[in-house]
């Protein structure tokens, strides 16, 4: 069978487009992209989302230490000289915790929040579906693609597809 995907542009959320991977294989999201990202003019405004979701991540009984990895970087001045720079690196679940934390105002804030609220979900359905015997796995996978195959002949007679076939 062919897979017809692969004509699908894959489509980046502007989360997943400032994600790292460290040599271990850990993912994680730098602060400082973050803050950028979500609209914040500058780092010292955006530090009080990091503190509140430090203070969500002790409250839910995980060490902060082990989702807001602090790093420090020394970076050249227009001068030459140099200075200490603190940066974060995120977990998934501290950046989520940042992004639930930051000024919802903002609209890219509004949109993270949206997007951490799904790919929750997704995980919450992903997990389900691995625990479910084989047999009941693949009822559910039969019941989707009998969706998307009904999907599929709606859209054919939509646009007058001349293949009968469809």
């Amino acid at each position: 069978m062919q897979d017809n995907f692969q004509d699908t542009p894959q489509r980046t959320s502007p989360f997943d487009a400032i994600r790292h991977v460290d040599e271990r294989g850990n993912e994680y999201w730098s602060a400082r992209e973050l803050y950028k990202m979500l609209g914040y003019s500058s780092w010292q405004k955006f530090q009080f989302a990091i503190e509140q979701a430090k203070k969500s991540c002790e409250n839910s009984g995980y060490a902060a230490s082990d989702h807001f990895n602090l790093q420090v970087k020394m970076v050249a001045l227009g001068s030459g000289a140099k200075r200490k720079t603190e940066d974060y690196h995120l977990s998934r679940y501290a950046c989520y915790l940042v992004v639930q934390n930051a000024d919802s105002e903002k609209p890219i804030v509004a949109l993270g929040q949206t997007y951490c609220a799904v790919q929750t979900r997704k995980q919450e359905l992903a997990e389900q579906l691995a625990a479910l015997p084989e047999d009941q796995r693949r009822l559910v996978y039969r019941s989707e693609m009998a969706a998307w195959n009904q999907h599929r002949d709606q859209l054919a007679l939509f646009e007058g597809s001349p293949d009968e076939s469809l």
